[in-house]
């Protein structure tokens, strides 16, 4: 890659459990299948990051501090090796990226510019604008739904950004609406064709498919509880501690339970392509957005506000400026 290569990157730097900041990070230099990023918006995971902000992650491969959070990133391609098959001006997702030397890029999207593997980047539509930060939470849930022999949700448990795209790529699927629940009464809004329900109002016990999107572990009984025979608990969320049932109501409903990993890059590719064509809508999922040079307080925001569905971090409304050529041509 010729010209001069950008040198530094204003990045999200966790230090360590809730000490975080905004700092400058050198960037390792791009090679010949790189590319060069600038950021727009990345967005703020209120599963994992949370994890690693609070200091309640497990031992997980290559955590650590300080790092640079963060895998949902959209951005402009301000340089493309000769091999990338991008070209400069081109709007990508990217799920984050380690190039800032010693500090870990886990997951290393929360920066002005980032340097990062072209293979794991997908071009978007650029009339997403901030929506374009949502495609790795939207392709997780396309995971979940669309493994080896996987049955849609017919109960999603949790009515955030995550329990919202389940259940609007299930209607997108072809299959009947699932019922929802949620507790908080602000999040029992927004359900776009399927009902949302507080668990209390709901007597139905015999759910063949039970999607949990809310991360508590604590609820595997309840859901035990409304299984039908032969049903089949997912388990889509992350659990920092150890799951455990009640094995005796389990063995009589001779339950079935599934772990739903993270999104492939096929994942990815399906689920754009589900949002160019209009069938999956990222809409009304971002309720919060904030300057990164606010990125203190709106991580606190999106980790502690209950009202906080999904927190965008804006890095083109940042006064911090990339250090080095705002735009470079490849040779």
């Amino acid at each position: 890659m010729s010209g001069k290569t950008p040198v530094i990157s204003n990045a999200v730097i966790l230090q360590g459990p809730k000490t975080l900041g905004l700092g400058q990070l050198d960037l390792t230099d791009p090679g010949p299948d790189d590319l060069v990023v600038d950021v727009r918006h990345s967005g703020i995971s209120t599963g994992t990051e949370k994890l690693f902000w609070s200091g309640e992650m497990p031992p997980f491969p290559g955590m650590g501090y300080p790092l640079v959070p963060g895998y949902e990133a959209a951005g402009e391609v301000v340089a493309a090796g000769p091999g990338t098959g991008f070209k400069v001006g081109d709007v990508v997702f990217v799920p984050g990226a380690n190039c800032y030397g010693e500090v870990k890029g886990l997951f290393g999207g929360a920066a002005s510019r980032l340097v990062t593997a072209a293979n794991r980047v997908v071009r978007i539509d650029p009339a997403l604008g901030p929506e374009g930060a949502l495609l790795a939470l939207a392709a997780t849930a396309r995971h979940a739904l669309a493994g080896m022999n996987t049955r849609l949700p017919e109960l999603i448990i949790g009515h955030g950004v995550f329990g919202r795209l389940l259940a609007r790529l299930t209607i997108a699927a072809g299959g009947p609406a699932p019922t929802v629940w949620e507790i908080n009464a602000d999040r029992q809004q927004g359900g776009l064709g399927y009902d949302v329900i507080h668990p209390d109002a709901d007597p139905r016990r015999d759910y063949g498919c039970i999607y949990d999107a809310s991360g508590v572990s604590s609820l595997l009984d309840t859901m035990v509880g409304r299984l039908a025979k032969g049903g089949e608990i997912v388990l889509a969320g992350f659990y920092p501690e150890p799951l455990q049932f009640a094995f005796p109501p389990a063995f009589l409903r001779e339950a079935r339970f599934r772990i739903a990993a993270e999104w492939t890059r096929e994942d990815l590719t399906a689920t754009r392509d589900l949002i160019d064509h209009g069938a999956l809508s990222l809409s009304g999922l971002i309720t919060h957005t904030a300057s990164a040079d606010q990125a203190e307080s709106a991580y606190q925001t999106a980790f502690e506000d209950p009202a906080c569905l999904k927190m965008i971090l804006n890095w083109t409304s940042s006064s911090s400026e990339a250090v080095g050529p705002k735009r470079e041509n490849a040779a």
